[in-house]
């Protein structure tokens, strides 16, 4: 049997660029562009950091919730309770991915529109 946190890095490292490695403080984090995209503690959060533009975005939606303890900054939390909850969890690390990756193309973050959100 998969579990969450399984499932949710077998499609992260499925993606072009992206490099896993252990997380200082207990999971597991994922690159692209030499850029952390986000990572995982354990199957049950999911931490990603944002400009804040778009974290307030992604809060004030209800897609992800202020950092537990970095609350004032662009960085998300996202809780993982059951399967329900993994398509969102990929969510928001695709758009991170995306974002990332874009800014990479064009080295030119300030002009990068905030990328659309994926509906649930």
């Amino acid at each position: 049997m998969t579990t969450l946190a399984e499932t949710i890095d077998h499609e992260l490292r499925s993606w072009p660029g992206v490099i896993a490695a252990p997380h200082p403080y207990d999971g597991i984090e994922y690159h692209v562009d030499n850029h952390e995209i986000g990572h995982l503690h354990g199957g049950q959060l999911a931490d990603l950091p944002f400009p804040k533009r778009i974290r307030d975005e992604l809060v004030e939606t209800g897609r992800a919730e202020p950092h537990r303890l970095l609350p004032r900054t662009g960085w998300v939390s996202y809780r993982i309770t059951d399967e329900a909850d993994t398509p969102g969890a990929v969510a928001l690390f695709r758009l991170n991915y995306e974002r990332i990756v874009a800014i990479g193309r064009s080295g030119r973050a300030e002009q990068l529109p905030i990328p659309s959100l994926p509906e649930e």
